[in-house]
């Protein structure tokens, strides 16, 4: 098997390592001091359940790599319009895509049956330049239920989990998703293949459609917002709105609100991707979280006062960084 990890960062990289352990011809696309240490000395991944090194080929060119079996998206929602050209040179007939993100994918109503079959969420595919650079039919969905970071150039740190639940848009049971799961389970992740995935993506979403943007207004942590009781309520408010809208397009999240509150508040003094890219000044990943679920609320008729209200001072505050006016700490 032929891989290519896109966007080989604190993600990108432990999966990458993972695989290349299980024997497979990895390849990262990464840049900067990353790249370089991980060209030098391999990946050093340190885990509570095992320190190791990998040594994937590492490049900035994916036209050094050529086509793959699979491409593994390690970028950020925010970035998929843009890579089409980085995704090309990667591609043969039946290459698929491997897209590990939070919140609504693009591929989210494709081949979905229903009222709602084809819809193509603008929030998230603006005017499908996503849907260009990434074709529906190599999609394969991917909840990521690991956390890590890159503790310095080359070297990732993993906090906990290691399950990438993978899935086709369709739930059918394909030969594609059992080939990658069955190499990422040689990696020693797991890998269950979903025959309904939009039920981890409402659950997954549930908590970051609440948690990050809070954090990021707040500069709290996942238990500091626990800890405080109206902010408490209001993610409880957020979560309710997002379940309802969940089960207006035909999925209704196996989960209480209050259990998946407890499963965030146990990541502790956590500070999410949001709050992390805030304080580097980056763009905030929040299209695929607030502003797809808002628009989903629209196109069903869904009153979500909460969410609107977090989704107009998230914006703002987006439109801040994005001008640099708001210091990176």
């Amino acid at each position: 098997m032929k891989v290519a990890v896109l966007g080989a960062g604190a993600i990108g990289a432990y999966v990458g390592a993972a695989l290349q352990r299980a024997g497979a011809e990895v390849h990262l696309v990464a840049r900067g001091a990353h790249l370089a240490a991980m060209r030098e000395s391999g990946v050093r991944v340190l885990s509570p359940r095992g320190d190791f090194t990998a040594h994937p080929h590492a490049t900035d060119d994916p036209s050094e790599i050529g086509p793959v079996d699979h491409v593994f998206l390690g970028l950020k929602a925010n970035a998929y319009a843009a890579a089409g050209p980085m995704v090309r040179p990667l591609l043969h007939e039946t290459t698929t895509i491997v897209a590990a993100q939070n919140g609504i994918p693009w591929w989210y109503f494709h081949r979905l049956p229903g009222p709602y079959e084809g819809y193509r969420v603008q929030s998230v595919d603006p005017d499908g330049a996503v849907t260009a650079a990434l074709p529906l039919e190599r999609a394969i969905g991917c909840v990521v239920y690991a956390a890590t970071e890159i503790e310095a150039p080359g070297v990732v740190r993993h906090l906990e989990g290691t399950r990438f639940s993978i899935g086709e848009p369709d739930g059918s049971p394909s030969g594609r998703c059992a080939d990658f799961s069955a190499a990422m389970i040689e990696g020693g992740l797991k890998c269950p293949v979903e025959p309904d995935l939009r039920q981890d993506i409402w659950i997954k979403l549930m908590g970051n459609i609440a948690f990050n943007p809070i954090s990021a207004l707040a500069r709290a942590t996942m238990a500091g917002i626990c800890r405080h009781r109206r902010a408490r309520e209001l993610v409880v408010a957020m979560m309710r709105e997002t379940v309802e809208v969940a089960r207006r397009v035909g999925c209704d999240p196996n989960i209480s609100i209050e259990r998946r509150i407890a499963g965030a508040e146990r990541a502790g003094e956590h500070k999410t991707s949001t709050l992390q890219d805030l304080e580097k000044g980056k763009p905030l990943e929040l299209d695929v979280l607030l502003s797809a679920v808002v628009e989903l609320a629209d196109l069903t008729g869904t009153e979500v006062p909460a969410l609107r209200s977090i989704h107009a001072v998230t914006d703002l505050l987006d439109e801040q960084v994005r001008r640099n006016l708001v210091p990176a700490s």
